[in-house]
């Protein structure tokens, strides 16, 4: 390990001097490359260095234990050298969790797409709750999420929803949001006061760039038609809606949230490329043994991951058994205790994974 961690030090001091180089700077493309892989370096780069002042602070306190003729000196250095061990064995075990291969995508932007499931109207009613709740995480996030299509139901729902949030990592604190959340309440139709449960899919797609998925114009049917719903004079006058199929995968996309055909159409390119990256990933993952598909994600939206109970003001996620009696706080946005939770726990599971995996021969 100290090895490779020599080797990111050298390769993130080669960067910092790239990045003041005439020539990075004066190419865009090749300056942002860099910069951003100057960043994903600076925290393990960080912590190794603490690593070593953190040895060499041990090695002193452990000479001057053996060295010292004061009773009072040396029981002072064993005291350090309690408190610097314990700081090691934390920080190496910080180092081994940075160490873990990144997923290439946790830097991107996402895309959030909520439908709502069974249960009818409630559905659709938790399907806008739960929107609202990721609307109130960026917020917190000092992220931009803006709707890209919504279809709403006539009580005030969402049948279904598409949002882009773009900021920091986004994907790397929202990927393990896919999935069925299931709500049990009494619902504001429900004149004798039973529970009901109802569910929404969520599914969360990293945002493709042109670069990463490669679409040819001739697989492309575009449809105009006029947009529906309220809107003022533009709706049912004009084209503006447009409809992109891609013919090889029969991958539909409408759009119809601006009044500009050419902003509908960019936008349903994003979400197009959003899908069909998922569908060549979602490809990769079923050539995966099913206990490796689970720790690193498969995207499977087939079994519920969490439930919301109001009446116990409980939340409760079925992956990692986690329970936080703070319902109205989680849909306010404090989505930090799931996300920290998850990310801890799939981390680990990698980290085991690459313990147990052979090695080369």
């Amino acid at each position: 390990m100290l090895d490779k961690l020599a080797q990111i030090e050298t390769r993130y001091e080669e960067l910092t001097n790239e990045l003041s180089s005439p020539e990075v700077i004066s190419d865009r493309s090749a300056y942002a490359k860099a910069a951003k892989q100057h960043r994903s370096l600076g925290e393990v780069v960080g912590k190794y260095r603490t690593l070593k002042t953190l040895t060499a602070e041990l090695a002193g306190a452990q000479d001057l234990a053996n060295s010292a003729e004061d009773e009072e000196m040396r029981e002072l250095a064993r005291i350090e050298i309690e408190s610097l061990q314990a700081q090691l064995e934390q920080t190496e075990n910080d180092l081994k969790f940075l160490l873990i291969p990144q997923d290439p995508n946790d830097e991107k932007n996402v895309i959030v797409e909520i439908r709502a499931g069974t249960g009818g109207d409630e559905a659709s009613l938790f399907a806008a709750d739960i929107l609202r709740m990721y609307a109130r995480y960026a917020e917190r996030q000092r992220w931009k999420m803006e709707i890209l299509d919504a279809s709403e139901s006539g009580i005030g729902g969402v049948k279904e929803a598409v949002a882009l949030i773009e900021g920091d990592k986004v994907y790397s604190r929202m990927k393990h949001e896919s999935g069925v959340h299931r709500v049990q309440r009494v619902p504001q139709t429900e004149a004798s006061g039973r529970i009901h449960t109802s569910a929404i899919t969520v599914a969360v797609l990293p945002e493709a760039e042109e670069v990463d998925v490669k679409i040819d114009a001739k697989d492309l049917r575009i449809d105009t038609f006029c947009s529906s719903g309220p809107g003022g004079q533009s709706v049912n006058t004009t084209y503006s809606a447009v409809r992109i199929t891609h013919l090889p995968t029969n991958v539909v996309v409408s759009m119809q949230d601006e009044k500009s055909q050419i902003k509908n159409r960019e936008k349903a390119m994003r979400v197009l490329r959003a899908r069909l990256q998922e569908l060549e990933e979602q490809k990769q993952h079923e050539a995966i043994a099913s206990d490796r598909r689970s720790m690193v994600g498969s995207g499977d939206r087939s079994e519920k991951i969490r439930t919301y109970n109001f009446k116990e003001n409980r939340v409760t996620d079925h992956r990692i058994g986690l329970t936080i009696h703070q319902l109205d706080l989680v849909m306010d946005g404090a989505l930090d205790a799931f996300i920290d939770a998850l990310t801890t726990h799939y981390q680990a599971e990698k980290l085991k994974e690459e313990t147990l995996a052979p090695v080369p021969a």
